[in-house]
């Protein structure tokens, strides 16, 4: 029988992490390890978790590693053939795990899969089915805002959204880079997006399994965008050149696609300089570490030829 752990990774999470490790431990399937990546919150959430020691393993970092840099850490904690990344605001039904591992067994191409989240303030609502890829190579979360009764196929996807993610340990190993799965220059948001797109260039697939269902808590996501935190922003921004400097293929196709992808982020640019000129700042850190993406980049695509030949 296959082997399963979870992996959390917390930040000021004291209102969730209860519910989220609740849900945890009532899963169908057995769970091997439980580990809680705590990235030096201020506000309990190390005490929330306190209760229950004996069957999590918990690390309280001295500084925030970020979400990337968390959940390597908590993987690297583990040893099982499957790992869930999961967002300690989202709520788990028992049978999760067992959906989502029961068909990744049936195709051992599947090196990813998620579940039906629906929104937490309105369970027939979507919150996500997966990660989508626009022709602007922008990603997006499949089904978001969607009524929930649409969305009851399994089906193939681009990648699957960090917040419930079943990854197959053999894909982790496969594209991890330098012993990181997750990309910890992107610190937080799109890291998900980088590994999915990383994972299809190397042959794996990624699924969208509705049988397993899950409550999603969504944050400041609930307002609008003069909400998001201008570090939020940042790091969203930036990370999503990394995604196009490491992934983007070129060629032909780039005749057609790079003009939508360009046209898409001049008029970015333009916004941001008139409504959100906070967010150039970013603009040096993206310049400096352009050598690196190029490194990871060659890295992928030598691989990749490797598995083809």
């Amino acid at each position: 029988m296959p082997t399963a752990s979870v992996c959390i990774v917390t930040y000021n999470s004291a209102e969730d992490i209860e519910n989220c490790l609740q849900a945890v431990m009532q899963q169908s399937f057995p769970v091997e390890r439980i580990v809680v990546i705590d990235n030096a919150s201020s506000d309990g959430t190390a005490e929330r978790v306190k209760p229950y020691a004996e069957h999590v393993h918990f690390i309280a970092n001295k500084v925030n590693n970020g979400f990337a840099g968390g959940q390597n850490q908590a993987i690297r904690q583990t040893r099982s053939d499957y790992v869930l990344v999961l967002n300690p605001d989202v709520t788990l039904d028992p049978d999760y795990l067992t959906e989502t591992i029961r068909f990744m067994e049936q195709n051992h191409l599947v090196g990813s899969a998620t579940g039906q989240l629906v929104l937490a303030s309105n369970k027939e609502v979507m919150d996500s089915a997966g990660l989508g890829m626009k022709r602007t190579r922008n990603a997006f979360d499949l089904a978001a805002g969607e009524p929930a009764a649409n969305w009851n196929e399994t089906k193939q996807v681009f990648g699957v959204s960090g917040a419930a993610a079943v990854y197959r340990r053999a894909m982790v190993e496969d594209i991890s880079y330098e012993g990181q799965f997750f990309d910890e220059h992107f610190f937080a948001y799109k890291e998900d997006v980088d590994v999915a797109w990383r994972a299809r260039k190397l042959g794996w697939t990624s699924y969208y399994v509705p049988a397993a269902y899950a409550v999603h808590h969504r944050g400041w996501k609930k307002g609008s965008r003069s909400s998001v935190p201008l570090f939020v922003r940042q790091h969203s921004y930036q990370n999503r050149f990394f995604t196009l400097l490491k992934n983007e293929p070129i060629g032909w196709h780039s005749l057609v696609l790079g003009p939508w992808i360009a046209a898409a982020e001049i008029m970015k640019l333009g916004y941001i300089v008139l409504r959100e000129p906070g967010l150039l700042r970013c603009w040096p850190f993206i310049f400096r570490s352009m050598p690196v993406m190029h490194r990871k980049r060659k890295w992928l695509i030598q691989k990749a030829k490797q598995k083809n030949v």
